[in-house]
Parts: C-alpha cells; sequence; structure tokens
C-alpha cells in the first residue's frame, strides 16, 4: 500500500521532479510486489529514502531480501536516509546526480 510521503521524501521529491537532474523519476512507484519511493525508467535505478523505522533489525532483514529480489530482476538501488536528505540536501542531491550519470555512461538507451 501506499504510506504517507515523510519530510525527507518530500524534500527529495521537490530536487529531482521535473527532469531537474536530467533524468526523469517517479514516486511511489510499483515493481512487482513492492512500492519503491523513486524510480528513473531510463536507468532502471531506484532511490529510497529511509527514516528510523530502518533502524529496526527485522526491517534491515526485510529490506536486504526486498533490494536482492529487486536487484535480481535487474534495478539498481541506491539509500539514502532521512538525515542525509534533510540535513544534507545539497550533497544528497549531488551524489545522486553523480551516481546517475555513471550510470548513464554505462547504462544502454531505451530501444524503442
Amino acid at each position: 500500500m501506499r504510506r504517507e510521503s515523510t519530510n525527507a521524501e518530500r524534500l527529495f521529491w521537490i530536487q529531482v521532479k521535473n527532469k531537474t537532474l536530467g533524468y526523469k523519476f517517479r514516486r511511489q512507484f510499483n515493481i512487482g510486489r513492492y512500492i519503491v519511493d523513486f524510480y528513473c525508467h531510463e536507468l532502471k535505478l531506484i532511490v529510497e529514502i529511509d527514516g528510523f523505522t530502518h533502524d529496526d533489525e527485522d526491517v534491515q532483514k526485510k529490506d536486504v531480501l526486498r533490494q536482492r529480489y529487486l536487484e535480481d530482476l535487474g534495478y539498481k538501488m541506491i539509500r539514502y536516509t532521512d538525515d542525509q536528505v534533510l540535513n544534507d540536501t545539497e550533497a544528497t542531491i549531488q551524489d545522486l546526480k553523480n551516481k546517475c550519470d555513471e550510470l548513464s555512461s554505462v547504462t544502454p538507451p531505451n530501444l524503442p
């Protein structure tokens, strides 16, 4: 089920929507049996923003299984914490931009 966005997710969305980084991102996107926080189809890239609930050991185990499942489908995943997004927004977005540019240089373009 889709859930209400956190403050960090809302701030992150403001930074990446409308191709501001040169890549189109979607939010709360359904992939297989999961809904991911943000997704860039062009790069097959998932971005997850992890809040304090991800500090829980059981949640971390589920995160590992979820990430493995998605990576087995051919997706790449980047994780940032709420703290990174809220307190170091510029560096976080620059890191994402750098990783997107790296992936773009090795990812073949989507064919029609």
